[in-house]
């Protein structure tokens, strides 16, 4: 049996997305890496399944999936993603909102041009429960002590998924192939977390790279770009609106403080459409 699927991509971050209002298909571990391996599937950092709302005033459901094949809670280039396909199949018009649905928890697109969606994140989270994180109370920055026995100072949000944000001098010698996993399976994180190491240029622009939790290092992150700009404006560094500047282009992020929503702006491309057999 075929099955069809669209190639996209959000500043590089790129994905497998699966209509399966229309296509059938059961995201297996087993399945999910073999579309996202690079050499012998389609090759993705997620897999997106799209579906018909299962909550009253949604356009759609969708579902994010891993490389590793897990679920994951959120993915802000992948909800992106299914705005702009949403627009390719005429579901949603330029200027137009409407709400995803992702595992209970709704955001609001809104296409801003052929290629760039704006998002409502939602309110981000910055108690222990909500993230999770293993510590009674909250508090601006955390220390965490490594196996090597160095310590890792850091702040943490949610933006539906977890992240810890890393204030570094220069990203481009950040140590993210060691300090990224090394925190993404920290034991204060019960279900891991997405690791972000923040350069401050000035209050209205950042560097960022990001070690995603079940992928490794990507060229961007979305929900890991709206916690470092949370973290930093929690820190007292950062201005109401910030670009970030990842390594597969910019997103612009903007967020009045605690207790508002963050919104976030950037691309989103369609790559190619295509099928393959199950």
């Amino acid at each position: 049996m075929r099955l069809a699927f669209v190639k996209m991509q959000g500043l590089g971050n790129d994905f497998v997305l699966i209509d399966t209002r229309t296509e059938t298909f059961v995201p297996s571990e087993q399945a999910i890496r073999a579309l996202a391996d690079r050499r012998l599937g389609v090759g993705c950092d997620q897999v997106l399944l799209v579906a018909a709302p299962s909550v009253a005033g949604a356009r759609v459901d969708y579902r994010i999936f891993n490389a590793s094949g897990e679920e994951v809670e959120h993915c802000g280039n992948g909800v992106r993603c299914v705005a702009r396909y949403l627009l390719a199949r005429g579901e949603l018009a330029l200027g137009a909102r409407a709400t995803v649905n992702i595992g209970g928890r709704t955001v609001t697109v809104m296409p801003t041009s052929a290629d760039a969606v704006q998002v409502d994140m939602g309110v981000p989270e910055f108690s222990p429960q909500a993230i999770p994180l293993a510590r009674a109370q909250r508090a601006n920055t955390y220390r965490f002590a490594l196996p090597s026995g160095d310590a890792v100072v850091a702040g943490v949000v949610s933006m539906g998924n977890p992240h810890v944000v890393i204030a570094v001098a220069d990203v481009a010698t950040a140590p993210v192939a060691t300090l990224g996993p090394a925190m993404e399976s920290h034991v204060d994180f019960p279900k891991r977390v997405n690791v972000g190491f923040l350069q401050v240029m000035r209050p209205d622009f950042v560097r960022l790279r990001v070690y995603e939790r079940g992928v490794g290092e990507t060229l961007a992150c979305g929900t890991g770009a709206c916690g470092a700009v949370a973290v930093g404006r929690l820190w007292g560094q950062l201005a109401e609106r910030v670009r970030v500047a990842l390594p597969g282009g910019e997103l612009e992020i903007a967020w009045p403080g605690e207790g508002a929503p963050l919104h976030m702006t950037g691309p989103a491309q369609w790559v190619f459409e295509g099928s393959l057999e199950q």
